[in-house]
């Protein structure tokens, strides 16, 4: 995409970009990514699979709407999903027409970007993710840079500022459509129940162009904490900066309070810490794993998160089959291992077991019988070999495995 934009460069700054988005080829891939994501209805109640009966028609609509100018993003629909700790994450459902337009300003523009960003960003990403930053992290640490910032923000998605963002995306986008477009998505009304207004500053989680946005406004904190010679690893706005000092990590804690308080964002006083993560209490928690004396563990919470995935898909009242439930369960648990494989102790958290006792409760409850599948007898009666014949993915045998190939 890049390559066939560079005849629409000048001075650094890229224009006749619109062209580029209404595209029906851009549409198309558009449309192909917001399929494969899925995702649920919009405020227009228009699903997936009801856009897809019509998808070349609509396609053409929006081709039109955006060639014209005429085209204008709906409400948002917001949602809450549990978050933890009894807190509720709020989420943003932009309909799917506006969905497939978000996603084809952000194929537009993203390699635009994404050749300015910084090595010491991960987060949404082209081939980046959190496996990357947590191996840049691990390494850091065995090099010394023991001394570590752990800073959060205070709701960052929710407090961007529109108009330094806005500055921020047309110091590279002069396209005057497309800028729009950008500042529409920004300005889209939410709707909660019969609650409707404006936003007046923030991206919306769950917006496709949101983690675009939130790191195009972060990345001249990256830029500046890598001139400082500062080491941070950001996750979009989950970040650490490493030190080999505790002088070295307070000086690089003030820089970044200095930045964010002047570019109109708050830092979360009770989660933004410095500690030598060598020492026992001074660890630190980044990607859902706690590093603290000279390990990395699962962080609590990200046990309990697994925990409770798992207590919902085995409830004593489901009525599928054992085949089904475990069907179910195993990619979930796998994925997870995946994840958390390289922590410490992570086969001794007792999930195997955990997950067998969820599935004797349900064989009780099968047969009619009350109980939580805790007693000896239901040992016996369904011993850990029985659901191994079963298929059922146990942590245990994939570290025995995974110790076998090393």
């Amino acid at each position: 995409m890049l390559a066939a934009l560079e005849n629409g460069v000048k001075g650094g700054q890229w224009f006749s970009l619109i062209d580029k988005v209404y595209r029906k080829q851009t549409l198309r891939a558009a449309w192909k990514k917001v399929k494969d994501n899925a995702g649920a209805a919009g405020v227009d109640g228009q699903s997936v699979e009801l856009f897809e009966a019509r998808a070349e028609d609509y396609l053409e609509e929006l081709e039109q709407a955006l060639r014209t100018g005429e085209y204008r993003p709906q409400p948002i629909r917001r949602v809450e999903i549990p978050k933890g700790g009894g807190k509720m994450r709020p989420l943003g459902i932009p309909v799917v027409k506006d969905r497939i337009v978000q996603t084809a300003v952000k194929l537009v523009i993203e390699p635009i970007f994404e050749r300015e960003f910084e090595e010491s960003s991960y987060g949404f990403r082209p081939g980046r993710g959190c496996k990357e930053a947590l191996r840049e992290v691990d390494e850091l640490i065995k090099d010394g840079f023991t001394h570590v910032v752990d800073a959060d923000f205070d709701s960052y998605f929710d407090s961007i500022p529109y108009e330094p963002l806005m500055g921020e995306v047309s110091e590279r986008i002069s396209d005057g459509a497309v800028l729009e477009l950008i500042r529409a998505f920004l300005n889209q009304d939410i709707i909660q129940g019969m609650k409707r207004w404006t936003p007046v500053g923030g991206t919306p989680q769950g917006a496709v162009i949101s983690p675009l946005l939130a790191n195009i406004y972060l990345h001249p904190l990256d830029r500046q904490m890598k001139q400082q010679g500062y080491r941070m690893v950001r996750y979009a706005d989950d970040f650490v900066v490493l030190c080999r000092t505790a002088e070295q990590a307070q000086a690089a804690l003030n820089e970044v309070r200095a930045w964010v308080e002047q570019n109109g964002l708050k830092l979360n006083a009770d989660k933004t810490h410095v500690g030598d993560c060598r020492q026992a209490g001074q660890g630190f928690e980044f990607l859902g794993y706690r590093f603290e004396a000279g390990q990395r563990w699962v962080r609590p919470k990200s046990l309990k998160a697994l925990r409770e995935h798992v207590r919902m898909k085995t409830k004593r009242t489901r009525g599928d089959s054992l085949a089904k439930i475990i069907e179910d369960i195993n990619p979930m648990v796998r994925g997870w291992f995946n994840y958390f494989k390289h922590a410490h102790t992570v086969a001794q958290l007792g999930i195997d077991g955990f997950v067998r006792r969820r599935l004797r409760a349900i064989l009780r409850k099968q047969e009619k019988r009350p109980g939580m599948g805790k007693c000896l007898d239901d040992h016996l009666r369904w011993p850990n070999t029985f659901f191994a014949t079963q298929g059922l993915f146990t942590i245990a045998a994939a570290r025995a495995l995974a110790s076998q190939s090393r």
